[in-house]
């Protein structure tokens, strides 16, 4: 892999904001509404402590889903020759990135339909989730976070694909941690500033200029994955 997969991901995390303030927005949203107030002169000091311990948590989980997806890769490598299924998953990397530019832009609403897919592990996660709420501490914070960055999202799954074409656990883990920390902005402005942030993001201009650069994302990958095919 080289580093301009990690800086790829990097800039889909910050360009997909507004995905990532509808998936999680209202999540962060809730967060920063209930969190414990140890000293009011204090409070934004307080709130980030809160919303970075919660995004370091969904960060890792991120990496920790690339590195699993990666490996598997890698696994598969010590059988077969996975040249060519490394490829056929840039292709599908491509067009995942695609179906999410146009999701975001609002042309085409697609990849609600792979998010559902994975609803069954989120059934089996928010339970255990639901325990940490309200947030009485950073660690339930932290723990939080880890549980919810299952939840499903098209751009993770997007996201996962490149990773899975990274070809082992560590850049599998890279890509997913770049794409987690381009999306910090976005889930730390919510947190802090939830419906001024949210309204700037769900803008017509702003959501389809975010999907158009993601789209053009896809279709460069989709460019060299099939030109390496021929």
């Amino acid at each position: 892999m080289n580093d301009y997969s990690i800086y790829g991901a990097f800039l889909v995390g910050i360009m997909g904001a507004g995905h990532c303030i509808s998936m999680c927005g209202g999540l962060v949203g809730a967060l920063s509404a209930n969190l414990p107030q140890n000293d009011a002169s204090n409070r934004l000091v307080n709130q980030l402590g809160y919303l970075f311990s919660y995004n370091s948590g969904r960060i890792i989980s991120y990496a920790i889903a690339g590195a699993l997806v990666g490996f598997s890769t890698s696994a598969l490598g010590l059988l077969f020759d996975v040249d060519l299924y490394l490829l056929i998953m840039r292709v599908l990397a491509g067009l995942m990135m695609i179906i999410t530019g146009l999701y975001i832009a609002q042309i085409w609403s697609g990849v609600v339909q792979i998010e559902r897919a994975g609803k069954w592990l989120w059934k089996l996660i928010s339970p255990v989730a639901n325990r940490f709420i309200p947030i009485k501490n950073k660690r339930q914070a932290f723990i939080a976070g880890g549980l919810w960055g299952w939840l499903p999202c098209g751009l993770v799954y997007s996201m996962l694909t490149w990773a899975v074409a990274a070809g082992n656990a560590v850049d599998g883990a890279l890509v997913m941690a770049a794409f987690g920390f381009g999306t910090l902005p976005a889930l730390l402005s919510a947190g802090v500033a939830a419906s001024t942030f949210s309204r700037w993001v769900q803008k017509a201009s702003v959501r389809k200029v975010s999907g158009v650069v993601l789209i053009a994302f896809g279709i460069q990958t989709l460019y060299i994955a099939i030109g390496q095919l021929n």
